[in-house]
């Protein structure tokens, strides 16, 4: 039976590869009221491991880490060890970490910068059935439902462009900038660039003119409206 079950402490797994850092949450942990920690593991394929070993209520996972991410490790952990459940413990708060995390079956995300009774929170919120959200990732989970989906692909491109890369192409046929897209994404600059020249790659394409007329050729954005005379 897990914590939520007896009302028992819940025991935690730590998996993050940076030595100090997970050393740190170890020792933060066990300061807590309510938390045990049961296991600390340097890389998604130890997690996934310990997991089976030792059953615990709770992973708190880091994301970017060798040999298999905290992503895939979410994943397997959510398949085969459907009892225990994955809080995102990371620095990382763009798109491309939060909503691979939370499909892959995260019911809590957090930044590193999550005080002692925030964590304890979040691990006991899961354990109830509950989201374990900070108030920041809520905002953006809000945000992101309150904005327009993007337009698909056209049945008629051959380029498979995928969904994000169509939106970053439909934002320049918008005239936003790279540091533009990015804000409005909630992604880096660096991030948006990939995805530029992924779609480039893609399509042929040269430049942000070019692209332009891509996305009006497959209708991607609305062409442009002729001047008035005079104006």
């Amino acid at each position: 039976m897990t914590a939520e079950d007896t009302g028992a402490t819940a025991r935690v797994i730590v998996a993050d590869d940076q030595t100090v850092v997970r050393e740190g949450i170890v020792m933060l942990l066990g300061l807590l009221p309510g938390i045990e920690v049961v296991g600390a593991a340097g890389d998604g394929l130890e997690a996934v491991k310990l997991v089976g070993e030792l059953a615990p209520d709770v992973v708190l996972m880091d994301l970017r880490m060798p040999r298999c991410d905290g992503v895939e490790a979410t994943r397997r952990i959510r398949s085969e060890y459907p009892r225990t459940e994955v809080v995102v413990l990371t620095t990382y708060v763009d798109d491309e970490s939060l909503f691979p995390a939370l499909k892959a079956g995260a019911r809590g995300y957090l930044t590193k910068d999550a005080g002692g009774d925030e964590i304890v929170r979040a691990v006991h919120s899961v354990l109830s059935g509950d989201a374990g959200l900070s108030p920041a990732i809520q905002r953006r989970l809000l945000e992101k439902l309150s904005q327009p989906e993007p337009p698909p692909p056209s049945a008629g491109s051959p380029d498979g462009l995928t969904a994000r890369e169509t939106e970053v192409l439909t934002l320049i046929a918008e005239g936003l900038t790279n540091q533009e897209i990015a804000r409005r994404l909630h992604v880096s600059t660096a991030t948006v660039k990939t995805h530029i020249n992924n779609l480039f790659a893609k399509t042929g394409l040269k430049d942000r003119a070019g692209a332009v007329r891509y996305a009006y050729t497959y209708g991607l954005a609305p062409p442009p409206r002729p001047a008035a005379d005079g104006k």
